[in-house]
């Protein structure tokens, strides 16, 4: 049977993430750290629906591979693929010393917005 606290631990982890990210968009030009948020708080989103589900909960970092996993039981989250992919960059490159498209980073920013 699935814990439901620890998946509103995940949740809440999440909401963090993605409530911090939101909150500095408009007054930050920290682009890199706040699509690094964006990413992890999708992480949290999709790892709380593995373990909802009772899938294999494997420790990685890869939205992708995350979302595919979750496909098994909700086929419809399909339509997150590209955003997945979108956000699954912001993983390492807003942790080290790159420069972010800043395309990519407002369409990271527009995902939060579509969601």
């Amino acid at each position: 049977m699935v814990d439901s606290l620890i998946i509103n631990e995940w949740l809440k982890k999440a909401d963090e993430d993605l409530e911090f990210a939101t909150s500095v968009i408009e007054d930050s030009p920290f682009y890199a750290q706040i699509c690094f948020h964006l990413n992890q708080a999708a992480e949290k989103y999709l790892k709380s629906l593995v373990i909802a589900y009772d899938l294999e909960f494997k420790k990685i970092h890869d939205l992708p591979v995350l979302l595919k996993s979750c496909l098994v039981r909700k086929p419809g989250l399909e339509i997150l693929m590209d955003d997945c992919r979108l956000l699954n960059g912001f993983y390492i490159d807003a942790r080290y010393p790159v420069h972010p498209n800043v395309a990519k980073v407002e369409d990271a920013v527009d995902i939060r917005r579509r969601g």
